[in-house]
């Protein structure tokens, strides 16, 4: 169900990737662990994730001087994470951030790793937990319209400032 492919596969991309596809590779890892356990992926994965989106977020405002989702575009969604992901920055305003991803490297980690389509799903839940955490610093809610990890063609990751 799950398709994930990148168009663009320049050698310092796929380093890049690769090192994205390690982090997601620890996610999985740190919830098959906790599962053993007896913990659910969901009682502790999410809040953690969280907390790393607050702080990432909270250092994102302070680098880029401004909570104007202009300057989080800036600041996270860079030209060189354009190419990482394959975004196309679909509007971009102070209070609107519109970004479609056509590639995730998070994705083909846990599809490296064997996981289910269920499980890819679920780590992606949890790792949205960061994008979220940062939304929040930028006094905004993420919304995401399509995902990759749940079979659509693209991550159409939505941010809008609260009134």
């Amino acid at each position: 169900m799950v398709k994930n492919e990148p168009k663009y596969k320049i050698g310092v991309l796929q380093k890049i990737r690769e090192q994205l596809e390690h982090r997601a590779f620890w996610l999985y890892l740190l919830c098959k662990e906790a599962k053993k356990k007896g913990l659910e992926w969901e009682e502790f994965a999410p809040a953690a994730i969280t907390e790393c989106g607050l702080t990432q977020g909270k250092n994102l405002v302070e680098k880029g001087g401004t909570d104007s989702l202009k300057g989080l575009r800036k600041t996270l969604f860079t030209k060189a994470a354009q190419l990482v992901f394959e975004m196309d920055v679909k509007k971009s305003t102070d209070d609107e951030l519109f970004i479609d991803f056509h590639y995730c490297p998070l994705v083909k980690a846990w599809q490296k790793a064997g996981c289910s389509d269920e499980e890819i799903a679920r780590l992606c839940d949890i790792a949205m937990c960061g994008d979220r955490g940062i939304g929040e610093r930028y006094n905004a809610d993420l919304i995401l319209e399509s995902c990759i990890a749940k079979g659509d063609d693209i991550c159409a990751l939505r941010y809008k400032k609260r009134k």
